[in-house]
């Protein structure tokens, strides 16, 4: 039976039960159909946006037995692998270095990029494939470089004997062995910052608010909406110069998720029937990802509560074993998430490019290791988690 592969313009191009067919139990949710979907039929993540979608495509007759995500980038925004040290050298040697073919989640920092295969396909071939024709692409269309960013580390053990480079990052992680509720968890702490969490995470209900865990099956129908109002103000208040790609309409797509995958923390002032704050998070069988957060009004501590004691809490309760709080500040530390090494890999098809690169990538994962060593040296635990599992 023929093997085709082919580029498809846009995910919509491709039938929902067919992505969805190959993302089994181990991928992140942010591969799924629904997701990515979301982005681009929200015009959020777009040609207009400077995303344009290419995605492959592996058929064995009429059955897709594999699929990678794809993107054509004219800038470096919106993907958290902050490669503007690259994008500088390559313009001070005049060499372009947009465009550029990126394999990512667009606008979504958590580790497990891969590309999807079905039981039928071997692995390892399919894989080859697509990188081949992936290649081929960049290579005729004169684009100068291939990433594939926060790879799935079990998936990308043999990226490096296909001419993949290793890019050391840095993520935060907080892990669940089995604690047997969210005072066993802070057992672990040093006793200074135990009772410091202890306080901060009272801290809302000192001020007459409430918090609770939504899903999204019970969750109003106006939550999708203000999240992206609170989204917006976080950012104007914090990272005005941030690239914003989430747009309203993503959130609104969002309900058309598997209501099982999307949970809110809702804080809320006692007596008021409108919410003060939330955040968003997703959960994938013992697994949640925080993504996004707003308050209308700054309250202390309240977002330490909102978006980590209240997660890691009920994350207990449901026996949920890990927790990516997102990108951000190393102040995560200080409420127990450790940080934790992803890798990016990358191909360059300017000779010169790739000797700078490759010449120089040893020394730069050097120095993340160094701080990922400087900041798991703050961790606050008295002794190491306990092995219960």
């Amino acid at each position: 039976m023929s093997i085709r592969i082919d580029a498809v313009r846009g995910i919509e191009e491709i039938p929902r039960e067919e992505w969805n067919a190959l993302v089994d139990d181990a991928a992140i949710p942010f591969l799924e159909w629904e997701w990515l979907a979301a982005l681009e039929g929200s015009g959020s993540i777009s040609p207009e946006t400077g995303w344009h979608p290419l995605h492959l495509t592996l058929r064995k007759g009429a059955k897709l037995i594999a699929a990678a995500p794809f993107y054509i980038k004219t800038h470096s925004m919106g993907e958290f692998v902050f490669d503007h040290l690259w994008a500088e050298a390559a313009a001070s040697l005049k060499r372009p270095y947009y465009p550029k073919l990126v394999g990512v989640v667009p606008a979504t920092p958590a580790e497990g990029y891969r590309f999807l295969i079905s039981p039928e396909a071997d692995p390892d071939s399919a894989t080859a494939v697509i990188l081949e024709t992936a290649e081929d692409i960049c290579r005729k269309n004169k684009i100068s470089s291939l990433h594939l960013l926060f790879a799935d580390p079990s998936w990308a053990a043999g990226l490096s004997g296909l001419g993949y480079t290793a890019w050391k990052h840095h993520h935060y992680l907080w892990e669940n062995p089995g604690f047997g509720g969210f005072e066993d968890y802070l057992s672990l702490f040093s006793k200074n910052q135990r009772k410091n969490v202890r306080k901060e995470y009272r801290r809302a209900g000192e001020q007459g608010i409430d918090l609770r865990i939504v899903p999204g099956s019970g969750a109003e129908e106006d939550f999708y909406s203000r999240m992206f109002d609170l989204y917006t103000l976080t950012n104007d208040k914090f990272i005005p110069w941030d690239a914003r790609f989430v747009n309203r309409d993503f959130f609104l797509r969002l309900r058309e998720l598997p209501r099982d995958r999307l949970h809110f923390v809702e804080a809320r002032l006692q007596g008021s029937e409108e919410p003060l704050a939330l955040a968003l998070l997703i959960r994938k069988d013992k697994r949640i990802w925080g993504r996004y957060w707003g308050a209308y009004e700054e309250v202390r501590d309240l977002h330490f509560s909102a978006c980590y004691y209240a997660p890691m809490d009920w994350a207990v309760s449901e026996g949920i074993r890990t927790f990516d709080p997102g990108a951000g500040s190393p102040h995560k530390i200080r409420r127990g998430f450790r940080a934790v090494e992803n890798f990016s890999y990358h191909k360059f098809f300017d000779p010169l490019m790739d000797r700078i690169f490759t010449g120089n990538i040893a020394e730069v994962n050097g120095y993340e290791q160094a701080a990922i060593d400087e900041l798991n040296a703050e961790l606050p635990f008295k002794v190491p988690s306990p092995d219960r599992s």
